[in-house]
């Protein structure tokens, strides 16, 4: 059995892997295979270059290209424009749903199998149809709701913080005690998910902010149904502008705050 950790390089995947790292998870991967899609923050690659140096085995960066550079490109024989992150949609100025994505399975699932194949050997050959792999998600117990089986017959999926019953906060207290720095969560610079806190963090950073403005911008600077689509185009779920959207917290406002912890998302792990 080849063991594989699925490594997002958030909170709960770190924890994973050096927990593996520290023998208190078993056995010892082989490997862990983190997936680049072009856009994440700077934070994300110094904390991966970082954990790279404490892990007994190898972390493989693998990448299907650019996310960010795709949206908004022509699609090869098709009169519509690729769009494979989810953005909300306003009709009308009328805030409507959210569209559906690829950006996940694209960037980070198909590049991710295409490694291990390569890995066990099994480029350009057909798969067994029983278990060869088994791969670690960093699942924890506050999100159950994402397990799920994988579609291949040759891969396994394991969660070892389910195993262990840990949850995030778990995870942190784990790292604060053996000395690791809490890392900050993994997710695309300008990723449609983000809650006001995570904007917040992303506007402290100019270039990264200017990244994410200039990317929100072009959704609305292409002819109505370029992205077959009606309706305009927007990354908060405000459906404003970006740059114009107010990411102060109720406290600036001189509100009291009566949720104090927003949604932290589940793309990252």
């Amino acid at each position: 059995m080849f063991r594989v950790i699925s490594l997002g390089a958030g909170v709960q995947s770190t924890t994973m892997a050096l927990m593996a790292a520290k023998g208190e998870l078993g056995p010892m991967p082989d490997c862990a295979i983190f997936a680049d899609t072009g856009w994440e923050p700077k934070h994300v690659y110094e904390h991966l270059d970082r954990l790279e140096k404490l892990l007994p085995f190898p972390v493989h960066r693998v990448s299907q290209g650019n996310l960010r550079s795709t949206i908004g490109a022509n699609r090869p024989k098709g009169r519509y424009l690729v769009l494979d992150i989810p953005v909300y949609v306003a009709t009308d100025g009328t805030p409507g749903g959210m569209t559906n994505r690829s950006c996940t399975r694209d960037y980070k699932i198909v590049p991710i199998q295409r490694k291990v194949r390569e890995l066990v050997g099994l480029s350009r050959k057909r798969a067994p149809k029983v278990p060869i792999v088994e791969q670690w998600i960093g699942i924890s117990l506050d999100e159950t709701i994402r397990m799920k089986p994988n579609r291949e017959a040759w891969i396994t999926s394991r969660w070892p913080l389910i195993e262990k019953r840990m949850n995030r906060n778990d995870c942190l207290r784990w790292m604060e005690r053996n000395g690791f720095d809490e890392p900050r969560k993994s997710s695309c610079i300008g990723c449609p998910y983000h809650s006001n806190t995570e904007w917040r963090a992303i506007k402290a950073d100019p270039v990264a902010w200017a990244d994410a403005v200039e990317v929100d911008e072009r959704l609305r600077s292409h002819p109505a149904g370029a992205f077959r689509l009606k309706g305009d185009l927007f990354l908060h779920r405000s459906c404003k502008p970006l740059a114009e959207v107010d990411l102060s917290t109720p406290e600036e406002r001189g509100q009291l705050n009566l949720f104090l912890n927003e949604c932290e998302g589940m793309c990252g792990v």
